[in-house]
């Protein structure tokens, strides 16, 4: 059986920077600021902030919930599509 090892990260942190650059962009077309999306997301404006840029912890690449993935697309009145990058990294395990 082969070994199975972690997905590239530096592909997912990439993927998260994209998304970064996603969320801040369409935040600022919206004219709200970091509190206002957070606040409407139901998160902490440091949690929000994180987001932007692409990290979750100092040095992890962002990776957020479903959940919240959601809840940001209906603070910002966007689909999930719109908020996602297009391209994806290839998260199957090796």
């Amino acid at each position: 059986m082969a070994k199975r090892t972690r997905p590239d990260d530096a592909a997912w942190g990439a993927y998260a920077n994209e998304l970064a650059v996603n969320l801040h962009r369409i935040r600022l077309e919206r004219g709200l600021s970091q509190e206002d999306v957070a606040y409407a997301a139901g998160l902490t404006r440091y949690t929000y902030q994180k987001y932007e840029k692409g990290e979750s912890k100092p040095g992890t690449p962002a990776n957020p919930t479903i959940r919240t993935l959601l809840a940001l697309c209906q603070a910002l009145n966007v689909a999930l599509v719109e908020l996602l990058p297009e391209e994806a990294p290839d998260l199957r395990l090796r």
